[in-house]
């Protein structure tokens, strides 16, 4: 019965508006001190299992496994349920990092961040949760790290004065030197500087207007200017142009930058952000490169890997043979096998008869592959002298049954054997 009761009374409260003088409900600039924690081996725990298998396990949010730290946290409201939020936090800690051994010892971890929180109900209310996402940055002994801040939190209404926040993240790296943890603050705010008043329809004193009267000062008398309380220019009945394109600001969607009448001063659009314009931009549709004239870098096989980086242009290919066709085991096979049936004269580099059927298999295999070269390498230890010879009489050999010498090329080995690329 007690605890229904203190249900309805929350419930009741949550609903009251608070008690304030400026009825925007947008937040004021506004400083907390908070207590922190962070908390690492929770979040191991969690990506080894899942968020309520570490609950389950008992795995999660032990407070002797987290570092507890000091921060600060400056809030200011853009709209009634939009607040931008920078905080800056140190902690000493050893700081667990991934794939890297650990220093064992406490060191000094500052993080900073800057969010944007969504409130699910503005200050009018004494308490309102909300949610929160960002980009943040942090230091540790010399290492640089940058993360991403998600999380949800609690903020308390004190009559519009003071606020208690509660509040918890997971902050996801970005770079290889961040990890995976929790954060944990809970604070008390206060607002700073002098708030925001409203002007009402009493306070403002509407001017008296002169048949003479120039408000603003532009020489076009107010009873001719289509903007008295701004500065502009005659030839725009007293309106004005910012950046001098021709264009007055009324009728200018891009009033602070100077551009052209036909795109409603605006500079030449550049639909597909390739930093060409769609003048002179032959693909104004498709992200392109400057050298060939806002369009993509071609691909004339049409394999996915352009043609500057493609070693096989006109060949569609793979990404790991730099854009070439990927060769066979089974060819590879067949020229490994002829290749340890080919016999020279001992002690020199001449071809013996029963070589002759496997050279002219691998004949056989490079003519019908024409787009395939060769690396061949001679056989003999410790001669070099001749381990050239012999790779150069095959060489010759299959350059006298129609091998185009450029497709081939020799070199002084330890066995002889046939190398194909492209």
């Amino acid at each position: 019965m007690r605890r229904g009761f203190l249900l309805i009374l929350l419930f009741i409260l949550y609903q009251l508006p608070i008690f304030s003088q400026d009825k925007t409900y947008i937040q004021d600039p506004t400083l907390s001190v908070s207590f922190l924690f962070n908390d690492f081996k929770s979040a191991a725990n969690v990506r080894a299992t899942s968020l309520f298998g570490a609950i389950r396990d008992n795995q999660f949010g032990k407070i002797g496994e987290m570092s507890p730290g000091l921060g600060l946290n400056y809030i200011e409201g853009i709209t009634r349920h939009y607040d931008v939020s920078i905080t800056l936090a140190g902690s000493f800690l050893d700081y667990p990092f991934e794939n890297r051994a650990q220093f064992n010892k406490d060191y000094f971890l500052v993080e900073g961040d800057i969010s944007l929180r969504r409130k699910l109900f503005t200050n009018k209310y004494w308490v309102s949760p909300y949610v929160q996402l960002g980009v943040g940055a942090s230091l540790y002994t010399g290492y640089y790290a940058a993360f991403i801040p998600a999380g949800a939190g609690l903020q308390v209404n004190f009559f519009d004065e003071a606020y208690l926040l509660l509040n918890a993240q997971y902050r996801i790296p970005v770079t290889p030197l961040s990890s995976y943890h929790f954060f944990y603050s809970v604070g008390l705010a206060g607002k700073i500087g002098r708030k925001k008043q409203n002007r009402t329809v009493e306070q403002i004193a509407m001017p008296v207007r002169s048949a003479d009267s120039d408000r603003d000062g532009d020489g076009v008398r107010d009873a001719e200017d289509a903007c008295p309380d701004t500065k502009g220019i005659s030839v725009f009945k007293g309106c004005p142009d910012t950046d001098d394109d021709g264009v007055p600001d009324s009728e200018d969607k891009c009033p602070s930058v100077k551009g052209l009448q036909r795109y409603k001063g605006c500079e030449v659009p550049d639909t597909d952000g390739d930093g060409v314009n769609d003048e002179m931009d032959k693909c104004p549709q498709v992200k392109g490169v400057s050298r060939y004239q806002g369009c993509p870098v071609p691909d004339k096989d049409r394999d996915g890997i352009d043609d500057e980086t493609d070693k096989c242009p006109d060949l569609p290919g793979v990404a790991n043979s730099n854009g070439c066709p990927a060769i066979a085991d089974s060819l590879k096979i067949k020229i490994d096998q002829a290749a340890g049936m080919i016999v020279f004269a001992k002690g020199g580099s001449g071809i013996l008869k029963s070589s002759f059927v496997p050279l002219d298999n691998i004949v056989a295999i490079l003519s019908a592959n024409p787009n395939v070269l060769v690396v061949i390498t001679g056989s003999e230890s410790g001669n070099k002298v001749l381990s050239e010879n012999r790779a150069k009489a095959v060489a010759d050999y299959l350059v006298g049954k129609g091998i185009v010498s450029s497709r081939i090329k020799t070199l002084a080995g330890v066995k002889l054997q046939f190398v194909l690329h492209y």
